[in-house]
């Protein structure tokens, strides 16, 4: 029986892409994993696969820019898994476009899941860390934060997103909280197909052509993600905090 056997982690954005790769690696791992996403019951096929290797997991459905619907998904959590010590904030959306076709609705949707989504799950599941004196909290970042062509919303939100974890680092580490960030640098998802199909590209071409610029000539996986997750949650990862690490196959600066 490892420790973790005994935490319960929160994986948003979690029914497709990285966020599954993480639920799943995290209930591996030995955690009891809540798979969160808009729809639950889009979460059921993960919560399965989890299920159906002998891990703990629940479906929640909420939407992360809602306070209520976060407040009400992470009492349920933890009444029904356990007091979550751990969160991944991967929830996230794109709505690409250049500065001059950009709608405000547009920037506003894509600050609200990405922004708001991290402050709101954040702040519900911080108390529990702090009455258990240990936790973890990982952001999903991208090398989109340090700009990106068609990409104004989502570049700021990500670099947003670097600043507000090494703010949480620095109030949450007395209390024996981690908080760290991810930077994924191409990866082979959904969003990124949906990129492509944007752009008028196949994606095999347009996977082809970003590996191409990559150092270890090839895209990233969701499971390349879900590694790195698994290592700052983990307990020997204690000492490190406020860092963001950019998982790309190369040096980004």
């Amino acid at each position: 029986m490892t420790q973790q056997a005994s935490r319960t982690a929160i994986v948003t954005g979690a029914a497709r892409g990285i966020g599954a790769a993480v639920a799943k690696r995290l209930a591996r791992d030995g955690f009891a994993v809540a798979v969160v996403d808009l729809d639950a019951d889009a979460c059921k096929p993960v919560v399965t696969e989890i299920e159906s290797a002998g891990g703990r997991a629940l479906a929640v459905g909420a939407d992360v820019s809602d306070e209520q619907a976060v407040e009400a998904a992470v009492q349920r959590i933890a009444a029904e898994l356990g007091a979550p010590t751990v969160l991944v904030n991967n929830a996230g959306i794109i709505r690409d476009n250049l500065l001059f076709k950009m709608s405000a609705g547009d920037w506003d949707a894509v600050m609200n899941v990405h922004l708001r989504g991290a402050f709101l799950m954040s702040r519900a599941a911080q108390k529990h860390m702090t009455e258990a004196g240990w936790g973890r909290i990982v952001n999903l970042s991208s090398t989109s934060a340090l700009g990106n062509r068609g990409q104004a919303n989502y570049s700021a939100a990500k670099a947003g997103l670097q600043g507000f974890t090494k703010t949480l680092a620095i109030e949450l580490g007395k209390f024996g909280v981690t908080v760290n960030a991810i930077a994924p640098g191409f990866i082979e998802t959904e969003m990124t197909a949906a990129t492509a199909a944007r752009v008028g590209v196949p994606f095999e071409d347009y996977k082809k052509g970003a590996a191409a610029q990559i150092p270890v000539r090839r895209v990233g996986r969701p499971e390349d993600i879900a590694h790195t997750v698994s290592f700052f949650v983990s307990e020997d990862a204690g000492f490190v905090s406020g860092q963001v690490i950019y998982v790309a196959g190369g040096p980004r600066a």
